[in-house]
């Protein structure tokens, strides 16, 4: 296996990294505090062409790989995961169903502005009742001509306040359950439409979630994504490629938390030396090291296979279980190294700890990722 990087891609982490360094980690610690949505950051992104990375060129996008994509996504998350998944929800939740699934019509109209970074989107899978088990479903949408009328409630939705499109996973068969879901491409403006007030969250504070409230939206026929009955293949495919993205964005987080404990652990002096000088900080670093380098090599695995069209549902899982739990213990690693002050938010390490949570639970928990790992390794 070749794990040197092509030119391509180190052009790609070398611009990424200049403009995470330099634009966004500056303004990382004030969109935490505020919970500013980062509004001139994501027009940055989009003139970079990070908004829809895997977009071919016909359709408004550079025609990327995923492994510069898994690139791009460390880097931005390294600085600030809030404004890192805004990024990744438009790329791998919403370009990705609209190329794989769209027809002609619906890439030129939708997918061309989402990749430009002229319009963003969410996904809206995820409702009050229906978490893990997506299944679940309780929005309906009744055909009536050349319309169907969609109602219900969907929960936490990322990008949400922002978005100008949505792609919605609604009901259109009860008795069916997974094979009665059926996606649309809904116009966040339709008639019907409320979106809730962001939710306060614990973590990544400069990406907005909130509730979206379908009452009565009539959907055109020509805006269903794929066949009625569809949308559960269209969810599941569509996560195993955010599940990439979202463990780039894991190791992004671990790796803010070795880099910031290193310099952290160079500077301190304790019983006259640098406490980088003793044992136990020594083998913490080390571990977190270690894991950090396993993660992302796992992560590009998935991104890999990905990109030569392979099945990599357990590919993605793996990498995604053990990028969150990575990101994670490198987080509390990173607060018990700075001792007290990675208590106190004047240094980054507790905004480390709150962003790495969440991934550990969106676009899948740690506990869906193991049972979709065993489903795999037992069907072998």
């Amino acid at each position: 296996m070749n794990f040197e990087l092509t030119d391509e891609q180190k052009m790609i982490q070398d611009m990424t990294r200049d403009f995470a360094q330099n634009e966004v980690l500056p303004l990382a610690a004030e969109l935490d505090e505020t919970g500013r949505f980062p509004e001139e950051l994501v027009k940055k992104m989009a003139e970079l062409g990070l908004m829809g990375m895997a977009v071919p060129e016909e359709y408004g996008g550079p025609g990327l790989d995923y492994i510069s994509y898994a690139i791009a996504m460390e880097e931005i998350s390294r600085a600030c995961a809030g404004t890192a998944v805004i990024m990744s929800v438009n790329n791998s939740l919403v370009c990705e169903p609209l190329l794989k699934f769209g027809n002609e019509e619906q890439k030129k109209k939708y997918l061309t502005p989402l990749a430009q970074g002229e319009k963003l989107g969410c996904f809206g899978l995820t409702e009050p009742g229906a978490g893990s088990d997506a299944a679940s479903q309780k929005t309906t949408a009744v055909r009536d001509g050349d319309y169907y009328i969609v109602n219900g409630t969907k929960n936490f939705i990322t990008n949400a306040p922002e978005a100008d499109y949505c792609i919605l996973f609604t009901m259109t068969d009860k008795e069916k359950r997974h094979k009665g879901i059926t996606a649309f491409i809904l116009d966040m403006k339709s008639e019907g439409v409320t979106v809730g007030k962001p939710e306060k969250k614990l973590g990544i504070k400069a990406s907005h979630s909130a509730s979206i409230i379908l009452e009565d939206v009539k959907i055109p026929v020509e805006n269903r994504l794929g066949e009625e009955g569809m949308g559960f293949k269209v969810a599941m495919a569509t996560l195993d490629a955010g599940r990439i993205g979202i463990a780039a964005q894991a190791v992004g987080i671990a790796r803010a938390c070795l880099e910031d404990a290193l310099a952290y652990a160079k500077e301190r002096q304790q019983f006259g030396q640098p406490i980088a000088n003793f044992q136990a900080i020594q083998w913490m670093l080390a571990d977190m090291a270690t894991e950090i380098d396993a993660a992302r090599l796992l992560t590009w695995r998935a991104a890999y296979l990905k990109d030569k069209g392979i099945r990599h549902s357990k590919e993605s899982s793996m990498a995604k279980l053990f990028a969150a739990e990575v990101a994670m213990r490198s987080a509390v690693k990173c607060i018990q190294i700075h001792g007290g002050y990675g208590y106190i938010k004047e240094y980054p390490a507790e905004r480390h700890f709150r962003d790495a949570k969440i991934t550990e639970i969106y676009e899948g928990t740690s506990e869906i990722q193991r049972l979709v790992i065993a489903n795999a390794l037992l069907r072998d």
